[in-house]
């Protein structure tokens, strides 16, 4: 019932792996993270089908009968087994240490040049965002309570050029927090005083969630954004929305909480 049940779902044609609502990749690594993990699984299932093959066949071939004194053939070891025990699971962690570092690798790799350059800084309970290469920023409040009145209009977006290799620079400005998008199929977290960079090619445009996978406090569960995945052009226009806001410079490091500590006027950053 419950397989059957997932055709009814807009998220099927990627199983149990949350992204785009037509099957495309959301980003340049979504198909190498899903083939990885999809992989790992598949190798897992294989191994258990073998283990507990063996396990029945051994119940079934040498469970003991009725009328059955005798007793099986006593042995103190068996140097194949003992050997296949050994080199087998090397064998097989080999394996998936090759695969997994290749893909890490990969998805860690920062050497390229990036088009964009963003910084998000997590704080008690939202989000700031710093467009770096054009000089302007955005800020965000927590969600009070979600789903309730009250809560701001609307949270708190980064957008990101469709297409274009995106460096994005986290840090935090009071405790530990984790960036994640389930659709990039991606988590990094940020602490405060260790910068965190990861770059990204973003190539489906769409707006996906994020939120804090840390907990961090009262309102953890608040700790909400958007990224929306946009054309060059919306892009810029976004931009320059914000130019024209005032929302220029840089919201730095002069906010973060342990900058104002024995300030008895500072406010933490987030609550303002």
């Amino acid at each position: 019932m419950a397989l059957v049940a997932t055709g009814c779902s807009a998220e099927a044609q990627r199983g149990f792996l949350p992204g785009a609502e037509d099957g495309e990749e959301v980003t340049n690594m979504t198909e190498r993270i899903t083939t990885l993990w999809t992989g790992s699984w598949i190798a897992a299932l294989v191994v258990g089908l073998i283990t507990w093959g063996l396990i029945l066949w051994c119940v079934a071939v040498y469970r003991k009968r009725r009328d059955d004194d005798t007793l099986p053939v006593q042995l103190r070891y068996h140097v194949p087994l003992e050997i296949m025990y050994v080199i087998l699971p090397v064998l097989m962690i080999g394996v998936l240490y090759f695969y997994t570092e290749r893909d890490t690798a990969a998805i860690d790799d920062i050497s390229a040049t990036p088009d964009v350059t963003v910084e998000v800084v997590g704080k008690q309970w939202s989000w700031d965002f710093n467009y770096l290469d054009d000089d302007v920023y955005d800020t965000g409040q927590h969600v009070i309570d979600v789903g309730e009145p009250g809560n701001p209009e609307q949270l708190p977006t980064l957008y990101l050029p469709v297409d274009e290799r995106v460096e994005i620079q986290l840090s935090a400005r009071d405790v530990v927090h984790s960036f994640w998008v389930p659709a990039f199929l991606y988590k990094r977290d940020m602490i405060p005083g260790r910068p965190n960079v990861f770059q990204v090619v973003p190539t489906h445009e769409g707006v996906y969630a994020g939120k804090c996978a840390e907990f961090c406090g009262e309102f953890h569960s608040g700790m909400l954004f958007n990224v929306a995945v946009v054309s060059r052009e919306e892009y810029d226009a976004h931009m320059e929305e914000l130019r024209e806001a005032g929302q220029t410079g840089a919201l730095d490091s002069s906010l973060d909480r342990t900058q104002n500590r024995g300030d008895d006027n500072a406010i933490p950053s987030g609550e303002g």
